[in-house]
Order: structure tokens, then sequence, then C-alpha cells
């Protein structure tokens, strides 16, 4: 305000603003109050005597009362419109305390308190260990000069690097000679790679002895050497050597001999496409025992399935059908399966090999040791950092300052707390040291759209002097997103804060852009290039190419925008760290895999993760990988490779040093997958289905993981929250629910059995109305009544019970379900049909609401404020509305989960809404619903099984070496049948029929096989060995004759023709040409002799060519050129070859003793798993008979029989009749618990 007119400053430039005389008089007295605001803040900062700032919190007062009497509140929107625009707007606005009602509760604490930690400068310290404190908190590491000055004797280090000998180091990789430089903290220093620190070290330490205690510490801190029972190699691990594959190639295969002199099959590994390759697969043969019929079949040869396991892929075998003169690929069920036996075999082999000779045990388990087993974390401590500029009536708790702490002096850091565990907090204060500290310049907070404001005012509460810029939609409406950007590039804000949504709007810079998309065209080149040479898959191929020109026509766009050189570019905006709020938004993001369909791998690309993958890029680049933060409740929702992820984003350089940047080398290392023919959901036909079954090497994979992951969960945290009590409320199901839960099975039958179109029926549609009729009959059909014993009315009924007790409090409730959501189109659905029965029971209409029903921000953050103040006591919603970020935990009481979530990090969220802090209550209550024999139970269990496996990775203790992965949508065949019955015997039974089915196959394939090596032992190999021996004694007696009959090297030795001898070479040669022309026909013709050998001539009419034939006790054609010396010569040769003719033929011989006695071991082999078939043969037995009594127990049930062919006369019993019966004992159902229950015991 200049002279009574009001004007906007923007950088350096003063516009005149045309306002009202009433508007002018608001604008005036707001920048009155922003002056005396600043002026306080000024005061506390600096530490001024009490009665100075007293003396200014009045003349505030004063002025804060004058102008509300007049004008409103600050926080009024005519007040907002005409101040949002200045910087300071928010500051004016926390001067507020606002209710529910937005009606003024209280001045805030700034009228009356001292709300800033002063900054108070130390200046001097007793002792060394003070200094080293101090130094940390102000300069966030070791500084020798400055410790020096706090003690009074500037430039003497001497004390300070011996009273602090082993608790700072000096990096051996500084300046040695520099007495300032590289030293580091030892919880620093001894944390990392400690085994590359200790062989610098120890370099370091043979010319400057001062190193030696840098070792002692550093070899007290090597981590125990892994054994190598303990460690789990799998095939096609990249980190193996090539050249160990080939070895247990050969000695596991034992290829015939000419193959192995040869190294004609040979294993390379390409590591830029993470690629393994077997030249020449097909070179053993057809006949070779090894590769056809012990460890490969004859659509398949061992270096086959060798090859696809090195992969990490399943081996598949396709026939081809013609369909209306169309080719098309189907799989062979039984000979995959058999080739899929096949690789178990390669499989256990390797796992039986790798570890038995000793020398190559030594050399593996020291190189996993080297390379995995490496890493010390860091345990971070933030008891020293001071947060200058803190309201000091908010003190963080231990992990909150020990995380910051990671922020401060870790690399990019992943805050993976639980729900309520105050990360917002810890992002604040990360963000407002790092800039103190001088070691970031601009921190951008990216957080959920409908959070911007309350992080603001979060932010403010703790640090009331922060200068925060805070988006909303309307800065990033096309006109204003120019100029929104250059006031985060030109302003100096200690944080900018903006939207998920926005964050997208920024772009990166076109070049880095094309640069990125380059990179990913080139790897994509390579994989193409090499799918192709090892003719690949066409699939391989062609996914390749369709994502390659996607790529193209993305870069072409780029390149083609009409270069819009207004935008402001991400890296212009000069922010160097990003703190990124519920990071779980992305991630999905893209990884190139040769595996084929592996569930839970996403190969789709969401443009939201790869714009975020390329910003991180950048971060790592300019801060050395310190620039990212994430923060997320559920860094892993659903499976494993959500984990890969998250180290793409945060850990890129550790992948790369690693070798594991490629999503297939990681998997190698620390996974293996397993492949089930199964039906198809859809129902049509057969497929075989990959997923990750196992995690291996897992305290590896967490030390790497945990270097960037900060990860807290209930039972280390003791929050103050309140004590959950978990009750499941089981429901007996309605005649009607057990005749639709009937009739679902009679619909499984038929799919699986591929009588139906799948577009009519298929396993997910049965496995969706499934979960209908569990939640409300009327879901199927809203004609049929409403069952009063339904877990509808059994939720109804608690609601009202706990309604009414809870009267005086006006606590409240949630009720969560994903099914059946109000379409407002006068449909059945379960929302209304509660809020209907709520009504009629006196609950008053604006005490209940749906989420649904608050569109937009505005709207969702009014209903949550009315929720917390128990205006709205009932609140309706599913979890991807009412999930991650609904704060209205202040009076609520009960949460009930009508269904259950597919995943478990769903009811994670759902269970945070209630059992975080700021509930008021002591005592809180989670009511799961259950409805017998439908699919209800078995969701939970499957649940509850997922949960296991996050419990084992989200977990403070030191994880198994081992566990297993789950991700499922669809139930089983089996499963549904089991379900409908509620007898559970009925799934086993399923189960054992299709593994006793699968087991006979193999069974009949191993005779087979067995029977065809018998008939050659008996036959084929006396034979071939005979001829072999005979071949051998004549090739002896030839080479005899041919010693006996030398060449002379002067004179020609001569040649009989037709009775004539020739003793001149040429002449010999010409009359030999001659002959060739006085040849009637192409039948064999008798010269005469040379050296021993009868001499003929022939044309051989295949190879187009006239052929000289010696003949003794073998014959021995030679080709015939037109040169009358050069055909002497080359007869010469031939009969001078008998000692290379003779090896051969002794290796053939050996080659066949070899395969004879492989076929030898293969004949004597019982079938492997003949115990197993026979255990599960004899239980499936019982089982029939256990479930034919049953059914005729129940004989009055009648249900419709079915014929099956069976293997004994005895007549078994149909699995729909079966089904007819119904066991009284449904599965004892258990409340699903999360990990964040309190007793944090992950069940």
């Amino acid at each position: 305000v200049v002279d009574g007119e009001v004007y906007y400053r923007e950088n350096s430039i003063m516009t005149q603003v045309e306002l009202s005389d009433n508007a002018k008089a608001r604008v005036t007295g707001m920048v009155e109050l922003r002056q005396i605001v600043n002026q306080l803040i000024q005061e506390q900062l600096d530490d001024y005597p009490d009665e100075d700032i007293k003396a200014t919190q009045a003349k505030l007062n004063t002025a804060y009362d004058v102008f509300t009497a007049k004008y409103g509140l600050l926080n009024d929107r005519k007040n907002g419109r005409l101040f949002e625009d200045d910087s300071s707007y928010y500051l004016l606005c926390s001067l507020e305390n606002l209710d529910e009602n937005k009606q003024l509760k209280s001045k805030a604490d700034m009228f009356t308190k001292r709300t800033i930690r002063p900054e108070r400068t130390v200046t001097s310290v007793d002792t060394p260990s003070e200094a080293l404190a101090v130094s940390i908190g102000e300069h966030g590491r070791v500084d020798l000069p400055y410790m020096a000055e706090l003690l009074g004797s500037p430039g003497d280090y001497e004390r300070i690097t011996t009273e602090l000998q082993g608790v700072i180091f000096k990096d051996p990789s500084a300046d040695a000679d520099d007495p300032e430089a590289g030293w580091q903290t030892a919880d620093e220093y001894l944390s990392g790679n400690v085994r590359n620190k200790l062989r610098m070290a120890q370099l370091a330490a043979e010319s400057h002895p001062e190193f030696k205690i840098n070792v002692e510490a550093l070899t007290k801190a090597q981590p125990k050497d892994l054994e190598a029972s303990e460690i789990d190699i799998r095939l096609g691990a990249t980190w193996l050597n090539p050249a160990i594959v080939q070895q247990f190639m050969m000695e596991t295969f034992q290829p015939p001999y000419r193959i192995r002199y040869n190294n004609l099959i040979q294993v390379r590994y390409s590591p830029f496409t993470s690629e393994w390759r077997i030249g020449n697969k097909s070179a053993a043969g057809m006949y070779d025992i090894m590769s056809t019929e012990t460890y490969g079949t004859h659509r398949a040869n061992a270096y086959k399935i060798l090859e696809d396991t090195l992969n990490l892929r399943d081996c598949r075998i396709y026939d081809t059908i013609e369909e209306d003169g169309k080719e098309r690929r189907v799989l062979n069920q039984k000979e995959t399966m058999l080739a899929q036996q096949k690789q178990q075999a390669i499989k256990d082999a390797f796992a039986g090999w790798v570890w038995k000779d000793p020398q190559r045990r030594a050399l593996l388990v020291k190189k996993y040791n080297e390379l995995f087993n490496s890493t010390r974390p860091r345990e971070y401590d933030g008891s020293h950092i001071h947060f200058v500029g803190m309201n000091p009536e908010i003190n963080l708790r231990e992990h909150q300052r020990n995380a910051v702490a990671h922020v401060l002096y870790g690399y990019n850091t992943l805050l993976a707390h639980e729900v309520g565990a105050g990360k917002s907090f810890e992002m604040a204060a990360s963000a407002m040291e790092l800039k103190r500290l001088g070691l970031c310049q601009k921190s951008l907070f990216v957080v959920p759209n409908h959070l911007t404001e309350q992080w603001a005012s979060e932010f403010l509460r703790l640090y009331p002097h922060a200068k925060l810029l805070v988006t909303s939609k309307k800065d990033f409406e096309p006109g204003n997103r120019k100029k929104f950007c250059a006031r985060i590039a030109t302003g100096d804000y200690d944080a900018v804060i903006i939207g998920h949504s926005q964050f997208e709007k920024i772009p990166l810079s076109a070049e880095r852009q094309e640069r990125l998309i380059q990179e990913q065209m080139d790897e994509i080149e390579e994989v193409i290039e090499e799918a192709k040479a090892q003719v690949g898959e066409h699939f391989t191929v062609k996914q390749l190419e369709k994502l390659r020109k996607s790529l193209k026509q993305k870069l072409k766009k780029l390149q083609g925008a009409d270069r819009k050189d207004d935008v402001v570019t991400f890296e212009q905006l000069g922010v160097d760290r990003l703190f990124v709020d519920e990071s779980q938004n992305y991630k999905n993001l893209f990884l190139y895999t040769k595996m084929r369909n592996v569930a839970g791998l996403s190969t789709s690309e969401a443009q939201k993760s790869s714009d975020m993958f390329g910003k991180c890029r950048y971060l790592d680049e300019i801060t050395g990988g310190r620039g990212v933060i994430f923060a997320t409740g559920t860094p892993i929702s659903n499976s494993m490779t959500e984990m890969y992820t998250l180290m793409r984003y945060l850990q890129y350089n550790t992948l790369q040093q690693k070798g594991l940047t490629h999503f297939d080398a990681w998997a190698s290392t620390f996974g293996e997958t397993t492949t089930a023919i199964e039906l198809a959901p859809e129902g049509t036909g057969y497929r075989a289905r990959t997923r990750f079954a196992k995690f291996f090497n897992l305290p590896e994979l967490m030390a790497m993981f945990k270097e960037a992951a900060d990860i807290k969960t209930s039972d280390q945290l003791h929050l103050p929250v309140p004590d959950a009590k978990f009750e499941t409320v089981v429901v007996k199901p309605s005649e009607i629910q057990q005749d639709m839960v009937q009739a679902l099975s009679e619909r499984a039958a038929e799919v699986h059995s591929g009588s139906v179109d799948p577009s009519v029926d298929n396993m997910l549609k049965i496995t969706s109305d499934g979960r209908k009729i569990g939640l409300d009959q009327r879901l199927m059909n809203s004609a049929l009544p409403d069952d009063p014993n339904s877990k509808l009315n059994a939720c109804v009924n608690n609601v009202l019970r706990i309604w009414n007790d809870t009267k005086e409090q006006k606590l409240t409730q949630l009720i969560f379900c994903d099914m059946s959501t109000p379409k407002g189109d006068g449909s059945f659905n379960v929302y209304d049909d509660i809020r209907t029965k709520l009504l009629n029971a006196g609950v008053p209409e604006q005490e209940i609401e749906f989420i649904h029903n608050a569109d937009t921000e505005n709207k969702k953050a009014e209903l949550f404020s009315k929720v917390r103040s128990g205006q709205v006591r009932v609140l309706l919603g599913s979890t991807a509305k009412m999930g991650a970020g609904t704060n209205v935990q202040t009076l609520l009481v009960a949460v009930h989960h009508l269904d259950v979530g597919w995943r478990p990090s769903d009811m994670t969220q759902r269970n945070g809404r209630i059992i975080r802090q700021g509930n008021q209550n002591k005592q809180v209550y989670v009511y799961n619903y259950v409805t017998e024999s439908t699919f209800d139970a078995y969701l939970y269990q499957t649940l509850e099984n997922k949960q296991k496996f996050i419990s084992q990775i989200m977990t403070s203790k030191s994880p198994m070496r081992s566990c297993d992965d789950i991700d499922e949508q669809a139930l089983s065949y089996a499963e549904i049948k089991a379900l409908c019955a509620g007898d559970p015997r009925i799934r086993e039974k399923m189960d054992l029929d299709v593994q006793v089915a699968k087991l006979k196959v193999l069974r009949g394939d191993f005779q087979n096989q067995k029977y065809r090596l018998e008939d050659k032992l008996l036959k084929t190999f006396p034979e071939e060995i005979q001829k072999q021996k005979t071949r051998i004694a004549a090739l002896q007696q030839d080479s005899q004759i041919a010693a006996a009959h030398p060449q002379d090297k002067e004179n020609f030795c001569g040649m009989t023709i037709k009775g004539m001898v020739y003793d001149d070479k040429k002449a010999a040669g010409e009359r030999l040409l001659l002959a060739r022309q006085e040849m009637s026909n192409a039948d064999m013709m008798l010269l005469g002799t040379y050296r021993g050998f009868e001499l003929n001539i022939r044309f051989d009419s295949f190879k187009n060519e006239h052929q000289a034939v010696l003949r003794a006790e073998l014959s021995y054609p030679v080709s015939l050129g037109d040169d009358a010396r050069g055909n002497i010569t080359r007869l010469d040769n031939a009969i001078d070859n008998f000692a290379d003719r003779i090896a051969d033929a002794e290796n053939a011989l050996q080659n066949l003793e070899q395969q004879k006695q492989a076929a030898e071991v293969e004949v004597a082999k019982p079938f492997a798993q003949e115990e197993e078939l026979a255990e599960k043969s004899a239980r499936l037995a019982e089982l029939n008979a256990l479930l034919n009594i049953d059914r005729d127990r129940s004989s009055s049930q009648d249900a419709p029989e079915e014929t099956e062919e069976t293997e004994t006369p005895a007549t078994r019993p149909s699995v729909l009749a079966a089904l007819g019966e119904k066991t009284n004992q449904p599965e004892p159902v258990k409340p699903f618990r999360s990990y964040y229950d309190k007793d944090g015991d992950a069940r």
C-alpha cells in the first residue's frame, strides 16, 4: 500500500490494482496485519525479550479486533477473494482457529504465546563430543574448522580427532594430506557397502598407518558371510557366469563327443537385454537319450527347456491347427505338462549340482556375498537436530526425528510408516531443515489433490513462519498455469505444495523427454534383434514392435509439437527436493520382461508413473541420488513386484551397480515363478498361468531395500490410537441363498465342461455373483424377499444399537461396501436399503450420508467436517472413495465391513480411518459381516494369506530367507465347488482328481519312454555297436595295406589302369580323366589298382560329380576334379588319412556305449512319483467312499446323477451328487487382522 493506493508486486514489478473503497480498506487492513505478523515472527526468531514480544502481540490483538469488527473473519470468502494471490494469505488465515462450521473457535497461539523456536546460536562448547553434536545440528556434517572454533582453538584438530577416535572416521577416498577433508560420523562410515569400504581402507592403511583404526572398525562391521546352504541360486540368476551354466549343461546332458570337442552348443548371456541364449540347440540330434528322454521330450529337447528356464519362462508346447483357412496355435496340454515336468527335473538337477564341487562352491558363495551381502543398513539418529523455527508446543516423536535424519543424511528415502504415524510432520520438518542446513534450495510437495490446503495448514501449524506456495485448481487452468509456474521458479519459498494431477501438468523439457524415449527405444531395438536372432516367439517380437511403434509416435509428437517456448518446464522450477505423499498412486511403472503373462506384472504404462520416473531420474542427476522422498502407508499392496518398482524410483543407481536394472535380472536373483495349467476363468479351455510363487534370499533383498525404506509398523511405534475390538458377525444363509449357491455350483460345472459360451457365463462372472449372493439375495433379483436374518439387517441392527447408545456424545460410524453402490436410477442397491431402514427406525435424515454425494473437493471437505463434529453420524462409502485421505476419526466409534476388499491394503486403509491418532474414543469396534456357506469365508481366508506375505516384508524384524507370494482375483472351479457345498473335503477331492489324473499321464509317458528304451537296448544299440566294431577292424586292416604301399616322395609309385602300368604321375592323372569319358553309364566300373587298393570309377548323380572309389575291406570315394595332378594328390590324401578315420570311429563307438549306459540307467529308474500317486489315489478312494456314505445318508435330497468313467467297476459318486449334501460344519471364519492391529501380531 503506497499513499493509500493498493499495488500488487510480482518479482520487482509493481502493478496498481483497481478496487472499490470498501475493498481497498479491507486490503489495507490485511496488509497492516501482515506487517505486524512478520514483525512478530522476526522478533521470535531473533529471541527478543518477553516484554517486546508481549507489546507486539498486544498491537496484533488490537489491529485484529478492529479489522474483524469491521470486515469479518480473515477466512471469510470476501477477504479471501481479495487477498488470496498474496503469498502470505495462508499465514494470515492460520491466525484463526475455526470450528467445523467455519466460525471462530479461538485466536491462534501466536496472539498469546511464543510459537517459534528461536535460533539460539551456540558460540562455545567445552568438549569435542559437544562440538560434534552442534556441528551436525548446524551444518549437517562433521565440520572440523567449525568445531575447533567452538572449542576456542581454531586450526587445532589434534584434540578433536584423538578424543573422538571411533566416533568419527576419516574416509580414505578423501585427500589424505588435507586434515579437514573427508570426516564422517561412525554411523555413516560403518554403513552402506562395507565390503568396498574395507578394501579401500586396507589399501590406504598400507601407506598411511593412521587408517588402521578404520580397518579394525570396518572388519567388525562386516555382515556375517552366508554359507552355501543359506543361498538359493536359480537357473537364470543373471550374476551367474555363463561358463558355470555351460559346465552344468555339459556335465548333466552329456552331449556326444563331437559336440563337446567342437564346443557346438554354447550358452551366452547378453547383459543389455538380460537374455540367455543357447546356440545350436538341435545339434545333439533326435536320438540323444539325455536330451530327448531324460531331461527333454521329443517336442522340446533339454537344451530348449534349459534356455526357457534360464529366461524364467515356463516351457509351453503349441500345436498349429487350421481353422477357416487360418492357422492358429493352441496349447498342447499333455506335451506342455511333460515338458514342464522335465523343466522341474532340470531345476532340481541344477540345485543338486551347483554346490557339489568345493571350488565352485567357494567361488559362488564369495561372489554372492560380495554382490548382495555387503550392505549394512544405517541406523539414523535424529536426537541432535535443533528444528529451528518449529512451534515449541509440538514435539516430534523419536521415530519422526529419526526419519528426518534419514532424509537429511541418507539418499532417496521411502517413509513406509503405517497409516497415522505423522508422515506429514516428518516431511515438513525435513524440508525446513534441509533448507536451513543449505542442503537444498526449494522443496516441492506432491500430495493428493483434495489435501493441498490441509497440508498447508498442517505445515504452518508446525512452522508458523514458513513461506509456502499452495496451488488451487484455478492456478492450473490454461490461462494461469504459466504465471503460477513462474511464481514457483522466481519466488524464494520454503515449500511449494501441489496436487498429484497438477504435478503431471509440469512437463520435463522436451530434450530430456526425447533422450529418455530414445534410450527406451534403443533398449527395445536390442531386445528385438536378440529375439529375432534366436527365432524368438512371434509373440515377443510383435509385442516389442508394437511398443516401439507407440514410443516412435510419442517421439514424433514431441518433436512435432509446435514448441511452446512459453511452457515452464520442471527443470526451470529450480526444485531440488521432491516429496511425494501417498506414493502408492505411482505403482504402475512400465517394465520390460521376457516372462510370459505373469500374474501381477504390469506391462502397461501409466502416463503419470512414467512422468514421475523421468523426474526422479532428473533429480538423481542433480542431487546425486538424494532428491526424492516418497511416503505411503501401504508400499506393497498386492505383490512383490511393487517393491522392484519402488527400487526403480528411489534406488536406480543401486540397481545399476548390482546389475539388476532389468526386471528379469532382479526376479531371477530373488524370485521364482511356477506355472500351473488351469482352466481359464472365462472357461475357454486351458491356459498356462505363471505366477511368482516364492521369493528367496529375502534378507539381502530387504537390506538393499532398507537403505531407502524407513519401515515402521505398529509394533514399533506404540501410537496413541484407540484399542480396537474385532468382531466377526456370522449369519446363516436363507434357503433362497442356499439354492442360489447350488445353482452357482452347477454353472461352474457347465463352464468347466465347456458346454457354455464364455461370453454367456464364465468363472469371473460366477465369482462376482457369489460375492453378490453373500451380500444380499436381492442383488440377484430385486423381487426376492428381504431376509430378516441377512447380514445387511444384522449390520443395520448394530448401527442402530450403537447410534442409540452414543446419542449424548454424538459418536459416529462408517459402513464400507464396495459393491452395489447407489446409481440414482431407482434400481435396488444396498446403500439406499440401509438408509431407508435407518430412517424408518428414527435416525434423522441429515445424520446419514453417502460419500458418493460429495462429488467435489469442497463438498468432501464440508462432509468430513460434519462427521468430525457429529452432525453426520452414519457415513456409507467404498474403499476407493472413503479410504486413504479420509480424516473423520474424531468421534468414530465403529466401522462395519459389509464386504471384503480384494487386497490387504484395502482393509488396512479402511481400518486406518478409525484406528488412528486423534480419535477421542479409547475403545472402538470393527465389525466384519460374513454369510455362512457363501464365498465370504473363502475371501477372508485369501486375504489373510496375502496379508501374511506382506507382513513378512513390512516387518521390523529380520525376515525369513524365503516366502510365498500371492495375487489372485477369480476363484477356481474346485474352490467354487467346495464353497458351495460348505464341505472342504469336496475341494480336497477335486484337487486330488486333478493331481491323480496328472500323475497318471506322467506315469503313462514314463512307461512309454521305458518301453522305447528297452527296445533300443535289446535291438538298436547291440546292432549299432557291432557295426561300429566291425568297421574299426576293417579300417585297421586297410590302414596296414596303406602302410605297406607308401608313396615315394621323389618318384611316383605307379598306377595300373586296364592292365597298363603308368609310372609318370601326370600320365596316370590324364589316363584317369580319360576314363571318365569311357563310362557308358553311372554304375561303378573297375579300372585297376593303386597302392594296394582296387581302383574304381563311378558317377554320383546326387552330388553331380565323378568319383574314384578305392576299395579293400571298405570303400573310400574321392571326388575327381579337372586337374590331372590334383586328382592323384586327392587319392593319396584319402589313403594317408586312416589315423583320423579310426579315431572318429572309436569316438562314435564310445558315444554309443555312453548312450547305452544312459539308457540302462533310465530303464532301471522307477517312476519318481510312484509313491505320491499311490498315496493320493488311496486318499481319493477314501474321500470318494466318505462322500458316498454321506450321500447315502442324505438320499432324501435327490441330486442329478452324472455318469463318470472309472477304472474300477464300483460306482463312483458324481461331484454334483455329493454337492447335494450339505454338511453342518461350515469352515470357521477368522476375523481379518491387518498388520496395523494394536498387538502388532500380523496373522
